[in-house]
This record gives C-alpha cells, sequence and structure tokens, in this order.
C-alpha cells in the first residue's frame, strides 16, 4: 500500500471486477476536460503485451487509471484518469512511474501519448518528462452549435444530413478551422524514453 496526501491506495493490475469503478473514474476525470465528451460504457482491452494499471483506494474504488498499448518499441498511453476526489495526490504519477518500468519489461523504448490543448494536461506532462513533438487538429463540427455547421465539414451526398462531425485536419489548416467551427482542439504527442536512456536516467 501507498499513502499520498493521507490517502492510501495500491497501484495494481486492472481486474474485471474493476469495470464499473473504472468507467466512473474515467468519465469524471475527463469530464472537465476536452474530452468532455470521450464516454466509454466498456473498458477496453489492452491486448498483451500492452497492460492496465490501476490505482485503488482504501475503499476498493478505483481513484486513478492507466492503460498502455505496447507495440514493439513503443508503448503508448491510450488512458491515463484521476478520478476528482483523488487529483493532485500523486497518483498520476504513481501510475506512469509503475507503466515505464512494465513498459520496458516489454521491450519498449519510448513512452508516448497524445491529448488535446488543456493547460493543466499539458503542463502535467511536461513536469513528468515528456517533450512535446507532433500536432495536427481535432475538429468537431455540431449541429447543436450551428444548424449547418457539419454540412460545412463534409462533401454533400443526397439523401444525407450530417448531424456531428468529427475529423483530423492538418496544423496548417488551423486558423481556417477555427473561423468554420466552433471546437477544435491542436493534438499533441509527447514522449520520452524509457530504459537506461529514461528521464531519470535509470527507466523508471
Amino acid at each position: 500500500m501507498r499513502y499520498e496526501g493521507g490517502v492510501r491506495y495500491e497501484v495494481r493490475d486492472y481486474r474485471p471486477s474493476d469495470e464499473g469503478s473504472w468507467l466512473r473514474c474515467r468519465v469524471l476525470s475527463f469530464l472537465a476536460t476536452a474530452y468532455f465528451d470521450n464516454v466509454l460504457r466498456r473498458k477496453p482491452v489492452m491486448a498483451p503485451p500492452g497492460f492496465s494499471l490501476v490505482a485503488v483506494a482504501s475503499d476498493g474504488s478505483v481513484a486513478g487509471a492507466l492503460d498502455v498499448a505496447v507495440q514493439g518499441e513503443l508503448a503508448t498511453i491510450e488512458t491515463v484518469a484521476v478520478h476528482p476526489d483523488h487529483q493532485a495526490l500523486g497518483i498520476g504519477k504513481a501510475l506512469v512511474d509503475a507503466a515505464r518500468s512494465r513498459a520496458v519489461a516489454a521491450g519498449a523504448t519510448t513512452l508516448d501519448a497524445w491529448t488535446r490543448d488543456d493547460p493543466a494536461t499539458l503542463g502535467w506532462y511536461a513536469a513528468r518528462g515528456f517533450a512535446e513533438s507532433e500536432h495536427y487538429l481535432h475538429v468537431f463540427a455540431d449541429s447543436s452549435s450551428r444548424e449547418d455547421e457539419p454540412e460545412d465539414a463534409v462533401l454533400p451526398r443526397p439523401g444525407i444530413r450530417p448531424v456531428t462531425v468529427f475529423a483530423h485536419a492538418g496544423l496548417e489548416f488551423e486558423e481556417e478551422a477555427r473561423k468554420a467551427f466552433s471546437r477544435v482542439h491542436v493534438c499533441r504527442r509527447f514522449s520520452q524514453p524509457i530504459g537506461a536512456g529514461g528521464p531519470d536516467g535509470r527507466g523508471s
């Protein structure tokens, strides 16, 4: 068991019985971020050598969650979430620290993640030793913002009227996209070497 800010929790492998609590942790964690509408009804399966870790509070609830997909030498964080009642206690850091070691054991030499433009999240990754590199746009066009906004994002097709569109675009279209659509995010890649070349010199 670990203690952070007076809260006791255990970092361990995800178990199927954690699913309900995992989903609640994720949706509540994302609610105040640019991923507020990225709601899941089932937890994605991380195929080996990928893995899922959770930080479990003393009452058995999931306080934090981290999913990592591993393909060759690249380990990618697919989900990182800390329940609002347990944030700013070091739980996210503990999960990432544990994930580095697990990813190295799986043969990965780089740990990365893609995220949108929430200042707190960008600062969190930077503080964990990640460097920002690649960028592209996430563009949302929704009729709730402007009735014909989705039609501006797709080519017309007889008999089909788009209601919501989610699209990717190159960063060179940012100015144009922000003028045309009410919700545009810059998606950013953060990465760090792990193993012997990791940010702490030891990889974990």
